[in-house]
């Protein structure tokens, strides 16, 4: 077992779900995972209802930024354990080829971002949204990882992606 995971959160903007995924992972897991995230188009900023939502949860909320998620397939980048993508764009783009050929699954979450109406409901966006995160990060956490088969934690790890909240779940029903 490596003294730590390395955790990889992709969604295309990196301005939101997958900051806030970070910052949940980094907090939870602490000592047993480094939580990452990166976009492939980074919007550039951190929306500031993600980081609203973060300190209102008690979590994190400084030293994030939107970053390409080439930044990760360098040569020098730490090498993932595991990708998770959160958002259904990212999960449908042709990835880097990632070294160390790390487990992936897809836990899609609703963009925040693209709420429109009042502030209020836009924060009720961000907060379920963080909410959905955290129970899929907590479910993740309580994997027997270091006892448990390849196979197994493929299916486990899927099927985190499939809780309340998904964006898979929400197509298949309409």
């Amino acid at each position: 077992m490596p003294d730590a995971y390395n955790v990889l959160f992709l969604c295309t903007g990196n301005s939101a779900r997958s900051i806030i995924a970070e910052s949940i992972l980094n907090t939870e897991g602490k000592g047993l995972f480094r939580a990452y995230s990166a976009g492939s188009q980074p919007k550039g900023t951190v929306h500031p209802m993600a980081l609203k939502v973060l300190d209102a949860m008690g979590y994190p909320n400084e030293g994030f930024s939107s970053k390409s998620w080439d930044v990760f397939a360098a040569s020098d980048a730490p090498q993932m354990d595991f990708i998770f993508t959160v958002c259904d764009d990212a999960a449908g783009e042709s990835c880097p080829v990632w070294p160390g050929h790390p487990m992936t699954a897809h836990w899609g979450i609703e963009d925040p971002a693209t709420f429109e109406g009042s502030e209020i409901d836009k924060e009720t966006a961000f907060s379920t949204a963080a909410r959905y995160l955290k129970n899929r990060i907590m479910s993740f956490l309580n994997l027997p990882l270091e006892s448990i088969d390849h196979m197994s934690l493929h299916t486990h790890l899927h099927g985190i992606g499939s809780l309340d909240g998904s964006t898979a779940a929400r197509r298949q029903a309409t």
